[in-house]
């Protein structure tokens, strides 16, 4: 079965150094070009400056854009200078890329959180390049195509993303990627590694509504999709969706939908 030649990955991988190391390329890499920092630092150049790149930055180049990457000693959060720099790297190219790239505006880096739903993106493309024997390469033109359009919807949900608000889209990933269990802003905080009132304020800036709240509200849509389309009873559908209090439950779904769950779950299977 032929590759798809609209948009195909031509090299995924990753890399994780201990030891210096360079490239430079100032001609471009003649292809279009993803670099995903997963761990440590290192220094890349970025709008014609050699910038300091860490965990969590996206990059992205164009094929005729020049391209240079040094690991070296860097100072890490704790204070230690280490040699240390792990990262997902993808070279591609096509038609339907030449015209994903040219929708918008695409900066050099962007700053994102590194969820288990980006992150397995890559993985994926990494697993489907070192199989030695493939009779659906398409595949992976599906895998990178869903790629870039997550970047489009980063670019979209992020456009303006400083050290500051970076904070609160970090809660805003724990709440989406938690809400189904419970847990309390002591625990929030503690996983973004900042005080719970830093926490609270830095939300509440960013998305003009409290940390909870917004927990709330992705708890609501969450127990919506399931009393719809799943066979659990709403009592699974309230505890499976985050809340520990049938009661409670009730009350704020009526307050939200202006009917019960059970009344929601019949008259929207009648519509089905």
């Amino acid at each position: 079965m032929p590759t798809d030649q609209s948009c195909q990955v031509l090299t995924a991988g990753f890399s994780f150094h201990r030891k210096p190391y360079a490239m430079v390329q100032p001609e471009g890499v003649k292809n279009y070009l993803l670099r995903l920092q997963t761990d440590g630092r290192c220094r890349a150049r970025i709008d014609g400056d050699m910038s300091l790149v860490d965990a969590g930055d996206l990059l992205l180049f164009d094929p005729d854009e020049p391209y240079e990457l040094r690991i070296d000693n860097e100072t890490n959060p704790m204070g230690e200078r280490l040699v240390e720099s792990g990262d997902y790297h993808i070279f591609f190219n096509g038609s339907w890329v030449d015209e994903w790239w040219k929708r918008h505006k695409r900066p050099t880096r962007i700053k994102v959180e590194l969820t288990e739903s980006l992150l397995v993106l890559f993985r994926q493309l990494v697993l489907e390049q070192r199989r030695i024997s493939n009779p659906y390469p398409e595949i992976s033109s599906y895998y990178m195509r869903i790629l870039c359009l997550e970047v489009d919807r980063l670019l979209a949900e992020h456009p303006t993303i400083t050290n500051t608000n970076y904070v609160a889209y970090e809660i805003k990933n724990y709440i989406e990627e938690n809400a189904s269990s419970l847990f309390k802003l002591d625990d929030v905080a503690t996983h973004i590694g900042i005080s719970v009132s830093r926490g609270v304020h830095l939300f509440k800036e960013a998305f003009g509504k409290s940390i909870m709240q917004y927990t709330l509200d992705v708890r609501l849509n969450m127990a919506r999709e399931r009393i719809i389309f799943s066979p659990m009873t709403l009592e699974q559908v309230s505890e499976s969706s985050g809340f520990n209090n049938y009661t409670y439950f009730h009350r704020v779904f009526r307050s939200r939908f202006g009917m019960s769950p059970k009344e929601f779950r019949v008259i929207h299977r009648e519509q089905m």
